[in-house]
């Protein structure tokens, strides 16, 4: 490494440390419209209809595209093509579904990794690319979508385990095959549930976070739920097993696991601080047990207690959302002249941080966007346009 390389990454982790160079927040919509540029950047770099992965900050490159995080970014597109009247937007999300059908695994299933790194599908991936799937024909009615939605949901069906845990096809990339955040594959299955009819997808789904609720400790904590270490799992994680057992509750009208996802959401808001810095692991105690922020895993904790301001009407969660969001916005660069950056969300803050270091994961910037049309629709304001809400 040169010595000019040296110093620039220094630069980039002690400004990060001491808060040197955030930006200051504004409005919902301008931040908003700077994360979609930066995804169509992503979009655009691959040439080839998926979304890269991540920006690595250090070699100054992209990663290829990956299939997973793609697949949920189209309900993101659809979203703000809605909100913004973006015909490119639309389009865009249009070929990525498309993309997604080309390279679908004769299994039904979804590979795992970024393209090219693995020729087996995984359980979780699979299910994010369904709602890209779903969510794109109830868009477009287009049946191609549907049929690679069921197919994908079929054999997310035929491999699991009898008690709804999934014990096979885990990511070769995590090399761990027991997920509790796999709750939030398994609600893929009640979206699949939602344009089929068919119970069956649903009863799935309901099976998988009833085995997820064997895994809670006394105080709602989930064991097996991390990508590395289950002792301290991300917010990433927790919050994706918050997210699949709120919303499959919801679907099936399960007051348990709803108030399980309470529970989580409550002992995180009950560690965010003032300034929304979040800790980006925490223990069985619910103890934080890092000093650096995982971004992706503040903007799905934004988003979940949006959800449950939604279906609770209670304050707390309105104001847990827009205080952690306004911690966010601080770090997403609107002024730039490094494209590769500009709009775009860092894995951890500070940049050297243990969730994705020296990365732009696309599913930051994915969940960020997300996160900010929740934040503006629980919070609407008679002199701007109103931000309607579709899964």
């Amino acid at each position: 490494m040169s010595i000019s390389e040296t110093i620039r990454q220094k630069s980039l982790v002690l400004k990060d440390t001491l808060g040197l160079g955030l930006t200051v927040p504004t409005d919902n919509r301008r931040h908003l419209d700077a994360a979609i540029a930066w995804l169509k950047h992503a979009h655009d770099v691959t040439g080839n209809g998926g979304v890269a992965q991540t920006y690595l900050v250090r070699s100054r490159r992209w990663a290829p595209s990956y299939p997973e995080t793609t697949g949920y970014i189209i309900p993101t597109l659809y979203r703000y093509a809605e909100l913004a009247g973006d015909t490119d937007a639309r389009a865009r999300a249009r070929r990525m579904a498309d993309w997604e059908i080309d390279i679908q695994h004769p299994t039904g299933g979804v590979l795992a990794g970024a393209l090219g790194d693995s020729d087996q599908p995984t359980i979780f991936n699979t299910g994010q690319v369904i709602f890209g799937w779903v969510r794109a024909f109830e868009e477009e009615q287009d049946e191609r979508y549907r049929q690679a939605a069921v197919r994908a949901a079929d054999w997310l069906i035929e491999v699991m385990d009898d008690d709804g845990c999934w014990r096979q096809f885990g990511s070769p990339m995590t090399g761990k095959q027991i997920n509790t955040y796999n709750t939030r594959s398994a609600w893929s299955l009640a979206r699949v549930f939602d344009i089929t009819g068919d119970r069956r997808y649903l009863d799935a789904a309901v099976k998988n976070a009833e085995w997820a609720m064997t895994q809670r400790n006394a105080i709602g904590w989930l064991a097996q739920n991390c990508l590395q270490d289950s002792s301290q799992p991300f917010t990433h994680t927790i919050a994706y097993a918050m997210r699949g057992l709120l919303e499959i509750g919801l679907a099936a009208q399960r007051e348990d696991l709803m108030a399980a996802a309470r529970i989580i959401g409550d002992a995180m808001i009950a560690n965010l601080p003032a300034n929304g810095f979040m800790p980006g692991r925490f223990n069985e105690k619910w103890q934080p047990t890092v000093k650096w922020s995982c971004l992706t895993g503040d903007c799905q904790l934004a988003i979940n207690w949006g959800r449950l301001y939604q279906a609770t009407g209670e304050e707390k969660y309105r104001q847990a959302t827009s205080r952690i969001l306004g911690f966010v916005k601080k770090t997403q660069k609107l002024a730039s002249d490094d494209r590769d950056i500009l709009g775009g969300i860092k894995g951890s803050h500070p940049i050297n941080g243990g969730y994705h270091p020296w990365q732009y994961p696309n599913w930051a910037t994915k969940f960020y966007a997300d996160a900010l049309i929740m934040d503006a629709a629980n919070n609407p304001s008679p002199s701007k346009n109103h931000y309607v809400i579709k899964r």
